[in-house]
């Protein structure tokens, strides 16, 4: 499968590669709570940037989640997570994917502002945020940053082991939610013919990524959806994370991955949500949206962000408060232009 990008892609990511030489110490991080898009990226990137003698260490915030640490099966010492800061202190260069806000890197957000070294940026959401100058890769028409790796890697000429191959399609086939939402466009779709010409068995990548739960996880999607609501005049329906449930089944955030789109699914439903407290008097949303409704642009005033389709937000209040906060904002904004 032969994939052609514009003469000014090209150009943007050799330009972008300079930054990517070998004798540099060089992190590759991504955003709090990592999923297959972040993960994905980080491992692709670096099989690709060994293959050309570079050396790179992935520094994330937050623990790779269970399903997808079979990635990291062949790249022994290179997931320096727990000593993260440690790392970082030492780079020339850092890399952030998936992400362009270094408020999302959790912990590691003053490290890197205080590092004072370049810090490139490979993403493809629609909200922008600050971090540190450096060199940038980013296209919002992107369906994954995963997809932008593999087109730096074709731009440039660096050939793509199954490896490689393998863990970039694990980015795209979890940010398009197995090619069904709206990003799953002809471009994205070429990129995974390219991907599966190496030898990928695509059968074990889906066993791997969404057939290997826990029973734990089952239980805890059983009981979130137990809190269903659904606002047929107004077009929401949203759930709630029971307290305490992730420790009643030891699941982690990773397996509450998948439960907005029930809601979502529902005839009717513009806007869905998922209510979780992340931490005393704080309460992340998850959003997701159908049809022309920007869940990017609605978060936008919570301070949150993400994709037309799929965002984010967090408030500081109580659930109730929470909810009674940005269920209003929701119905507001669908009755108004957001609709």
């Amino acid at each position: 499968m032969t994939v052609t990008l514009p003469a000014s892609r090209v150009a943007d990511a050799r330009a972008f590669a300079e930054c990517l030489v070998p004798g540099r110490r060089i992190c590759i991080t991504t955003h709090v709570n990592p999923d297959g898009d972040g993960l994905g990226s980080e491992v692709g990137l670096v099989h690709l940037l060994k293959a050309r003698g570079v050396d790179a260490v992935i520094t994330n915030p937050s623990p790779t989640p269970e399903r997808y640490r079979f990635l990291f099966a062949d790249l022994p010492g290179v997931d320096k997570t727990p000593e993260a800061v440690k790392e970082l202190r030492k780079a020339d260069l850092i890399l952030v994917l998936d992400i362009s806000d270094v408020g999302r890197l959790g912990m590691l957000s003053q490290t890197v502002l205080e590092r004072g070294v370049p810090v490139a940026c490979i993403d493809h959401h629609v909200s922008q945020g600050h971090l540190p100058d450096g060199p940038r890769y980013v296209d919002p028409e992107a369906s994954a940053t995963g997809e932008l790796i593999f087109q730096l890697a074709h731009a440039n000429g660096w050939p793509l082991t199954p490896l490689a191959a393998r863990a970039l399609y694990v980015a795209i086939l979890t940010d398009t939610g197995a090619f069904r939402f709206s990003n799953t466009r002809p471009s994205v779709l070429r990129t995974a013919a390219a991907l599966l010409e190496t030898g990928l068995d695509p059968e074990q990548i889906y066993l791997d990524v969404y057939a290997n739960a826990p029973e734990g996880r089952t239980r805890l999607v059983a009981e979130t959806l137990q809190t269903l609501v659904v606002e047929g005049e107004s077009g929401l329906a949203w759930v709630t994370v029971p307290p305490g449930a992730l420790e009643r089944y030891g699941a982690t955030a990773d397996d509450l991955d998948g439960i907005v789109e029930h809601p979502r699914s529902i005839a009717g439903v513009r806007m869905a949500l998922l209510f979780r407290e992340i931490a005393a008097g704080r309460i992340k949303v998850s959003l997701r949206s159908v049809g022309n409704v920007d869940v990017a642009a609605f978060a936008k005033p919570f301070g949150g962000g993400g994709h037309t389709k799929a965002s984010g937000l967090s408030v500081e209040a109580s659930m109730a408060e929470a909810q009674a906060q940005v269920l209003q904002a929701a119905r507001a904004y669908l009755a108004g232009a957001g609709g």
